[in-house]
């Protein structure tokens, strides 16, 4: 995410989109393309193997990323290797329920930047989601 990027530049989500509603799973799940991108956070879609489905607007600009350069990778291991570690990667892939938020500081590629993650996986779905919102400290 570039140091420049203010929470304010970024446009207000849809409040059936929100980073905190309970049944944002089934939102994603459901959005199509245009939707996905829309929304006021960086959304990532992930196989179960952690290999990037879709990747939203906001989430390519924050971190300075072209989507088509991330679609088709591992996320934890060629796009975002700071989350390759317990705290994200390990409860995401192993875990087969989740809906967490934490605090987190990504380092990769970028100044250190404090996010919020929502780390999102239901045993229906065959994808799982990675929420970004930036830390407003």
């Amino acid at each position: 995410m570039p140091a420049d990027l203010t929470v304010s530049s970024v446009p207000a989500p849809d409040r059936a989109s929100a980073f905190s509603d309970p049944e944002l799973f089934d939102s994603l799940d459901r959005a199509d393309d245009a939707a996905f991108n829309k929304l006021g956070f960086g959304a990532i879609a992930l196989r179960r193997d952690g290999v990037v489905e879709r990747y939203n607007d906001v989430e390519a600009r924050w971190a300075g990323l072209q989507r088509a350069s991330v679609i088709g990778k591992n996320f934890f291991a060629q796009v975002a290797p700071c989350t390759n570690n317990e705290i994200v990667a390990a409860r995401l892939l192993s875990e087969g329920c989740l809906d967490l938020v934490l605090e987190y500081v990504f380092t990769y590629r970028l100044i250190p930047t404090k996010v919020r993650l929502r780390l999102l996986k239901r045993p229906s779905s065959p994808l799982m989601y990675l929420v970004v919102e930036l830390d407003g400290d």
